[in-house]
């Protein structure tokens, strides 16, 4: 019994760390791969030397655990999946191709699933959360020394400073100047953010077939009780990667980063300080409003996580002053995003999109000081999801309460060029597709520009007028509707008096 539970113990046992390097090269050797098969080409028979490179790589690292009899039935299988991707790929070959290299793997290399309950639970966890374990297990190499400790300790801030600086880049025009003095193009004509991204998630997709490991049932007898059980799988979030240390890192890059974008914003959008050549303040205007938001977002994700209750960080009297330090920052990131979009709309005009990234901003921000205000009063996650989800409703309640249509006809038409000698000539086409609730003002349009009511543009009109007159019958009677039947009688009265 003693050499049937070493049996067990050392099929239980982890690969060990020296071979994480051999994977993580041959990894990245799968991705190149991808890259000269998949990236800006048509997929087809590609796709098939992709997975069988791919199976090859895994038989390379988990022949040691395969069994010949399971292995030729997963190779079977594998090839019949493969027959319907060599005639045609489309969706539904390769949704066959993914399913027969999933069981494949899953009969070669778990032996101890053995009924359908077992191997439905296990693809199930493979398929859910195989592509999270790359980071997690690369992570064990920098477990090696101080020094590498101290390199993962920098490996989170760096990278989201750089996120922030690529967004940062994106919304302002005199940050993506600075970065061109860098002259980064020998870097980056080769390399893109879509490509990195393209990279990371073959990365994802290949290594749990290269370092394979199932969630193992334990044993109950006995006679090996006493076999120690194998380490469990790492963490997503390790303790050390997101521990204090790290948070307080990424905090104070952050505050620096943040800083800079907000005296350039004190500058040149609050203060109107002339703009370097070649700049617009419009340009400046349409860049930052959503990018800044998706920063905004990011960091609010980043300080839930950081900040999470019971987390070493949580009651550190040095971060705590540093996170809403930062809090206060994209709230004031949020504000130029306002202003910027409000700018933007004094040139362009209203659309429903800009109207919702308004509301989006307000409720980004109110979102933020309510993460503030879960540390303060020591609340729980579940208090700040209620909180926001009662300023969701209310938004949304009040929202549809608003004539939207009439409100973004009467704006346009009140700020167009013909009306206040600013701004952009009225778009009619556009004031056309708000539907009936647009009618006074494009009445307003019309008159404004006589020569617009020639050709088929009063007849648009005039279907609108018969879609309001239906609208009013008593089963589509709408109050709104009833007030704008009110407000065109008025304004014929008027037409007419006059």
């Amino acid at each position: 019994m003693t050499s049937l539970a070493s049996t067990i113990a050392a099929d239980l046992q982890p690969i060990r760390h020296p071979i994480i390097p051999a994977k993580l090269g041959l990894a990245l050797a799968l991705a190149a791969l991808a890259d000269w098969l998949f990236y800006g080409e048509r997929i087809g028979l590609s796709l098939i030397l992709f997975a069988v490179a791919t199976v090859s790589v895994s038989v390379l690292f988990n022949h040691a655990a395969l069994d010949l009899r399971r292995a030729m039935t997963g190779a079977a299988i594998l090839v019949a999946g493969l027959v319907p991707a060599v005639e045609e790929l489309n969706t539904l070959s390769f949704l066959i191709l993914v399913a027969a290299l999933l069981m494949a793997l899953l009969l070669a290399t778990n032996p101890e699933a053995t009924d359908l309950a077992e191997r439905a639970r296990a693809l199930r966890n493979f398929v859910l959360l195989g592509p999270f374990r790359l980071f997690p297990d690369a992570l064990q190499i920098f477990n090696m020394s101080a020094f590498t400790r101290g390199i993962a300790l920098w490996l989170l801030p760096t990278a989201l400073s750089t996120v922030f600086v690529a967004l940062f880049a994106a919304a302002n025009p005199v940050i993506e100047q600075w970065l061109s003095l860098l002259n980064p193009k020998l870097v980056f004509e080769y390399v893109s953010v879509p490509r990195v991204l393209f990279w990371t998630m073959m990365l994802a997709l290949v290594w749990p077939f290269i370092h394979v490991r199932w969630r193992r049932r334990t044993a109950a007898t006995t006679d090996i009780a006493d076999v120690p059980l194998p380490p469990p799988l790492p963490s997503l979030v390790s303790a050390e990667f997101l521990g204090p240390s790290t948070i307080l890192r990424s905090l104070i890059l952050f505050n620096l980063l943040f800083a800079a974008q907000s005296i350039l914003d004190g500058i040149y959008l609050w203060g109107h300080v002339a703009l370097p050549d070649n700049l617009t303040y419009a340009a400046y205007a349409h860049r930052g409003a959503y990018p800044l938001i998706a920063t905004a977002l990011l960091a609010a994700a980043f300080v839930l996580v950081a900040m999470r209750p019971g987390g070493p960080a949580e009651k550190s009297r040095v971060i705590r002053p540093l996170v809403y330090l930062w809090v206060g920052q994209n709230v004031l990131l949020v504000a130029s995003s306002i202003l910027r979009l409000d700018l933007y709309i004094d040139i362009y005009m209203l659309t429903y999109w800009r109207i919702a990234a308004f509301i989006w901003m307000g409720l980004v921000a109110l979102g933020l000081i309510l993460i503030v205000a879960r540390i303060v009063f020591d609340r729980s996650n579940q208090w700040l999801i209620g909180a926001n989800l009662v300023a969701l409703t209310i938004a949304l309640y009040g929202c549809s309460l608003v004539n939207f249509d009439a409100l973004i006809a009467d704006y346009n038409v009140a700020h167009s060029r013909e009306a206040s000698g600013k701004g952009v000539q009225i778009d009619i086409d556009y004031l056309l597709t708000l539907g009936p609730q647009a009618l006074p003002a494009i009445d307003k349009a019309i008159a404004l520009r006589p020569a617009a009511s020639e050709g088929c543009l009063v007849s648009r009109r005039d279907r609108l007028v018969e879609q309001q007159r239906r609208d009013l019958a008593w089963r589509s009677w709408g109050f709104r509707n009833w007030r704008l039947q009110r407000r065109l009688d008025v304004q014929a009265k008027a037409r007419s008096g006059g």
